[in-house]
């Protein structure tokens, strides 16, 4: 017998399949517009702006639908207690390979990604692991149990990151936590963040990459 979540909340199968339609027309975009356009600006911020209009309407029609995908705060000390020593084990694994490849690249521009990156990444963690996982997971007569789910999804999250090897890899890794933890736990503020934190470090780290320069510096010509 199929367990039910935590939050029982009714959500048809149509919705719950549109809404995965919709994630992956995100990740298209993506590599459109990211990759191939380099609009990364724009790009990162019509989806969010987008994603949070769509979740703000759906709390008007569903009021606990905020709590069943994950934002929610009455869990966070407890979800944190789990996902800490993992972001710390990360982070020193990130700096240890960043210091054997001499690929450390860390400026001031680290700071302004360690505090706008956690949105972004709470945004992702919605899109790939609360209605793509979480869907999956609740969508009624699925026959998928969780391990495959949790797999498909950071399958998912991985690829998107393309062609980057070390970053599909990582977000691979990172997926397969996190959507263990989501399917447990539900809380996307704790992920978010982490997210947010270990991707910017990443990205300074292992990538010898500005993602500051990246998103911004269209903005900000020399």
């Amino acid at each position: 017998m199929k367990k039910k979540s935590m939050t029982s909340i009714s959500i048809s199968n149509k919705r719950r399949i549109l809404e995965i339609l919709a994630v992956i027309i995100t990740a298209a975009g993506k590599f459109i517009f990211m990759d191939y356009l380099n609009w990364r600006f724009p790009f990162v911020a019509i989806a969010i702006i987008f994603w949070i209009t769509y979740i703000i309407y759906r709390s008007k029609k569903q009021p606990t639908i905020l709590k069943y995908w994950g934002f929610r705060t009455d869990n966070f000390k407890s979800v944190l207690k789990i996902v800490l020593p993992f972001g710390l084990l990360a982070v020193i694994s990130f700096i240890g390979l960043g210091f054997y490849q001499s690929t450390i690249n860390i400026t001031w521009h680290i700071i302004p990604i360690l505090i706008l990156y956690p949105l972004w990444g709470t945004i992702q963690q919605f899109l790939l692991i609360a209605l793509t996982a979480g869907n999956l997971q609740d969508i009624k007569g699925q026959k998928l149990n969780k391990a495959m789910i949790i797999f498909l999804s950071a399958l998912l999250f991985g690829v998107i990151h393309y062609p980057y090897v070390w970053l599909m890899m990582a977000t691979f890794i990172l997926a397969i936590f996190y959507g263990w933890i989501y399917l447990t736990k539900k809380n996307l503020y704790v992920l978010g963040l982490f997210h947010g934190w270990l991707g910017g470090i990443f990205y300074y780290t292992i990538l010898i990459r500005d993602p500051f320069l990246e998103m911004f510096g269209k903005l900000f010509p020399d």
